[in-house]
C-alpha cells in the first residue's frame, strides 16, 4: 500500500467527530479547520498540495495545489504526523450537523467521487485531486458547480454530509434522480448528468429548481437530507429585517411585522 494505514473511531449522533489512532511514523492530512484534538507527540506540518506526498518538483507541487484552488479550497493542507514511541490518537471534528462517512477506497477501486467541500480528512497517501465533468450541461447547470473532488489511493478517506445519510447501492441501468445539492459522492462506475425538470408548472412554481441530477448504475451513491446550502438559506431567511423581531412566540408572528413598518414595498 503506498497510503498509511490507519485506525479509527467515529463518536457522537448529530454533531460527530472521528478519532485516528497513529502507529508510530503514521500520518494523516486534513482541510484546514476540521482538526478538533490531537494527543501529545504528534506533529502538525502544513504541507502545500493534495496531501499525497507523490508529487515531484516544484512544478508538480504548483500544479497539485492550483487544483485544490479551482475547488474553492485552500492553497495548504496540514499534515498530523505521530512522532512519538507509541500509538497516538488524533481527532478531527463535523462542521455542521451531519455525520462523517468513512470510505475504503480499495473498495471502489481506488477511487471515489465527492462534492467539493465533503472531504475531511485522508490517511496520507491518499491524493485530493479534482474530477472535471465531460459534458458542459453539468457545469452550467448543476447547482453545486461541475468542478467536483476526486479521492484516489489505497487508504482510508472521511467525508461529511449534513443531515441523515442514505447508502444507494444501484444495480446496473437503475436511475437515481437526485437533488444536485443532496449528493455526497459515489463510486467511479455511476453515470452522472443533469436533466431538466421540464413542465410550466414545476419550472414556475415548483420551488425545487429547473434541474436535478442523474445517476445511473452500477455502484455506490451517498445522498444527504440536508445540504449546506439548504441549511444556510434557511438561516438567512429566518433573520429579522431592520434589527426587529417579533420572536418564534410572538402571538403576532409576520403580521406584526407588516403593522409595525419595517416591511418596505
Amino acid at each position: 500500500m503506498t497510503s498509511h494505514e490507519i485506525d479509527y473511531k467515529i463518536y457522537g449522533e448529530e454533531m460527530q467527530f472521528v478519532e485516528i489512532e497513529l502507529d508510530p511514523q503514521e500520518a494523516v492530512v486534513a482541510e484546514a479547520g476540521s482538526f478538533m484534538m490531537m494527543e501529545n507527540d504528534i506533529k502538525m506540518d502544513t504541507i502545500f498540495g493534495d496531501g499525497s506526498g507523490q508529487t515531484k518538483g516544484v512544478l508538480g507541487k504548483l500544479f497539485s495545489a492550483g487544483k485544490r484552488l479551482l475547488t474553492g479550497e485552500s492553497l495548504f493542507m496540514t499534515a498530523f504526523l505521530n512522532n512519538g514511541k507509541g500509538k497516538k490518537k488524533v481527532s478531527f471534528a463535523s462542521p455542521y450537523p451531519g455525520k462523517i462517512i468513512a470510505i475504503d477506497l480499495t473498495h471502489f477501486n481506488g477511487k471515489f467521487i465527492c462534492q467539493k467541500d465533503a472531504f475531511l480528512c485522508a490517511a496520507k497517501g491518499v491524493s485530493v485531486g479534482i474530477e472535471f465533468s465531460k459534458k458542459l450541461g453539468r457545469g452550467l447547470f448543476g447547482g453545486e458547480g461541475f468542478i467536483m473532488q476526486k479521492l484516489e489511493g489505497d487508504g482510508m478517506a472521511f467525508m461529511h454530509a449534513g443531515g441523515t445519510i442514505a447508502k444507494k447501492e444501484l444495480q446496473a441501468g437503475e436511475t437515481l434522480k437526485v437533488d444536485t445539492g443532496c449528493i455526497v459522492g459515489f463510486s467511479q462506475t455511476i453515470n452522472y448528468d443533469i436533466e431538466f425538470i421540464g413542465g410550466i408548472k414545476n419550472t414556475v412554481f415548483g420551488g425545487e429548481g429547473l434541474f436535478f441530477a442523474s445517476l445511473q448504475g452500477p455502484g455506490t451513491v451517498y445522498i444527504q437530507s440536508l445540504p449546506f446550502s439548504r441549511l444556510a438559506g434557511r438561516i438567512v431567511a429566518s433573520l429579522p429585517r431592520g434589527g426587529s423581531s417579533k420572536g418564534e412566540g410572538s402571538l403576532l408572528g409576520g403580521i406584526g411585522d407588516l403593522l409595525d413598518g419595517d416591511n418596505r414595498f
